[in-house]
């Protein structure tokens, strides 16, 4: 479940709002820490803005609530305190209008109790703070999608060469500046890319990968699995209370000499009555914390709060044994993560149901590293079932038999059995098919069986899956043949799809019915046919050409676009079997009876 209390946008540094030329902040007090990040931008004029903040803002204010005697008491000891422990990230002060400079007071406040508080200059407003803030947001996130994006094309394209899974796992690990790791089924690892952790690390990473598995140990009762989803702690949207609090009361009261707005409506919360900010609708109601909760600290200790959590599925040994028996009726979590050593860590089950699990450790977790690592789990899903699948399997003892001389017939039965077409298919644009494409085409047709061999790919398909015209592509089907038949039906494909190319036809089928020729026994019919086209059947091109252009009815230019030759090529190929043959092909007795012959050559 998303926590409600993060914002889905990414934070923005602070060190790159202070970089804004044409804001002009200053830092004039607090830590100088690189890595302090803000969620959102929020005005307030209230002496304590405690009850509407939620965590990570950059409160602005013009100090019109500070009052006059304010330098020689505890207010802004007070006021900063209580901006710390509702976890904003900073405060940053307008000198105009109301106050010239920045009190001293304030400064020094802020120096103990660590908060970044910035100088906002006469000329810049806090509508313009609040827009670059957006700003800077939009452009964070722009470039986590085009990192996403680039991701996912480059996983994809390892996924289809030769190698798949070392190629995709290399391809993750470059992306991630880390390691990651396939686990086969018994917690084995298969292979690996990157940058080898240390051994601290790779047996965190293994305990990990076990709590994902489907045989993995049991959570604990009451315990939640590290996933992603997790609510994170310190960001659920209620409000712990101070340090050294007994329980949960209500919240603390102002400060002294603060004085609460008389025009505000009081609104009933889940501890008493708070007021509302002035001119706004005000934060819902937020229940009260739990016995024993601490101020929140915003998102740095979320990776202490997960780290234990996965830590309590595991027992603390260096074998990691499982902490409990194992519950076959219990939900198993599709990912967790952990961290080992300052090291990120995270592992995904993969979606195949064969025990294989994917990790990944890296120095650093960027934004988008999730959605890269899930697109990377989705394809060696896709790929470690399509291994351990039956199908698979049989399709490769089925290869191996038929290299090591087996007859076709004898493999059929591992590839389903019963009769098969072959589909010869040619895509519409210039060029030879992409092996991605010719596997789409493959999953188009119904069959895993797709050969592509230069600009024709040949898919042999199961009779029962009966083809149709498929967009960009050209397609030649042959009639329903047993296994030992599968040369002859390739040649019917051929032949099919020649003639599809010629009259541009989307899909052309070879015709299975019955021909005058068929009357006359096959044995005497294939010698006459050798005996007529003596004189070509040495000279392929020849007598290709020519029952192409009979097929053609003896269209010179179909005949060269089905042969991608030229149309005088044709001409002089079928004026030299006239001569060759001592017959006048115009005549239509000879055109039927050397038709009749080539179905028989």
């Amino acid at each position: 479940m998303p926590d409600p209390a993060v914002p889905p946008t990414p934070p923005v540094l602070l060190t790159s709002l202070l970089a804004r030329e044409d804001l002009s902040l200053r830092r004039i007090a607090g830590p100088e820490d690189p890595g302090t990040v803000v969620h959102w931008v929020h005005t307030s004029e209230m002496a304590d803005p405690y009850p509407y903040l939620l965590g990570g803002e950059l409160l602005l204010t013009a100090g019109v609530h500070i009052p006059e005697a304010a330098g020689s008491g505890t207010y802004f000891d007070e006021y900063v305190s209580r901006i710390v422990a509702a976890g904003g990230a900073a405060l940053g002060f307008g000198v105009a209008p109301v106050h010239d400079t920045v009190p001293r007071a304030l400064v020094a406040a802020c120096e103990t109790h660590g908060l970044p508080l910035l100088e906002v200059p006469p000329q810049t407003t806090f509508s313009g703070v609040a827009r670059a803030v957006w700003q800077l947001m939009a452009q964070s996130r722009l470039a986590e999608l085009r990192r996403v994006t680039d991701a996912q094309q480059s996983l994809a394209s390892a996924a289809s060469r030769p190698d798949p899974v070392p190629s995709v796992l290399r391809q993750l690990a470059q992306r991630l500046g880390g390691w990651a790791v396939l686990y086969g089924p018994e917690g084995a690892e298969i292979a690996g890319a990157g940058r080898r952790p240390g051994e601290e690390v790779r047996a965190a990473l293994t305990r990990l990968a076990r709590v994902v598995r489907p045989d993995g140990p049991a959570p604990p009762t009451g315990a939640t699995p590290p996933t992603d989803s997790t609510p994170r702690t310190g960001a659920t949207g209620t409000r712990p209370t101070e340090p050294g609090t007994a329980g949960p009361p209500n919240h603390p009261a102002p400060p002294t000499g603060a004085t609460p707005p008389t025009d505000s409506t009081p609104r009933t919360g889940a501890t008493g009555t708070r007021p509302t900010e002035p001119g706004t609708a005000g934060p819902p109601d937020r229940p009260a914390p739990p016995t024993g909760s601490t101020p929140r600290a915003g998102a740095a200790r979320s990776g202490e709060t997960r780290a234990a959590r996965a830590a309590a599925f595991l027992r603390p040994d260096a074998g990691g044994a499982p902490a409990s028996q194992t519950d076959p009726g219990r939900p198993v979590p599709t990912s967790a993560t952990d961290t080992a050593a300052g090291t990120h860590l995270a592992a995904y089950a993969l979606g195949a149901g064969h025990g294989f699990v994917l990790g990944v450790a890296s120095p650093q977790r960027a934004p988008g590293d999730h959605t890269v690592v899930s697109v990377a789990a989705v394809l060696l899903s896709l790929l470690t079932g399509e291994q351990q699948s039956g199908t698979g399997a049989a399709r490769s003892s089925a290869l191996v038999r038929l290299l090591l001389g087996a007859a076709p017939e004898e493999v059929a039965p591992l590839l389903g059995g019963g009769r098969w077409v072959v589909v010869r298919a040619r895509p519409d644009g210039t060029g030879p098919a992409d092996p991605v494409a010719a596997s789409a085409l493959g999953a188009a047709l119904g069959s895993a069986l797709v050969d592509p061999a230069g600009d024709v790919v040949r898919v042999l398909v199961p009779a029962g899956r009966t083809p149709a015209p498929l967009p960009g592509w050209t397609l030649g089907v042959s009639a329903a043949v047993a296994p030992h038949d599968w040369p002859t039906a390739d040649t019917q494909a051929a032949r099919a799809l020649a003639r599809a190319r010629a009259t541009r036809t989307p899909l052309l089928r070879h015709g299975p019915r019955p021909a005058l020729a068929d009357l006359v026994p096959p044995g005497e019919a294939a010698a006459h046919a050798h005996a007529l086209l003596a004189p070509v059947a040495a000279h392929p091109a020849l007598t290709e050409t020519l029952r192409t252009w009979l097929s053609l009815h003896g269209s010179w230019d179909r005949t060269a676009v089905a042969l991608s030759v030229h149309r005088n090529t044709v001409r002089q190929r079928v004026t030299r079997c006239a001569t060759l043959l001592e017959t006048d092909l115009d005549d239509p007795d000879v055109r039927m009876e050397l038709w009749f012959a080539l179905r028989r050559l």
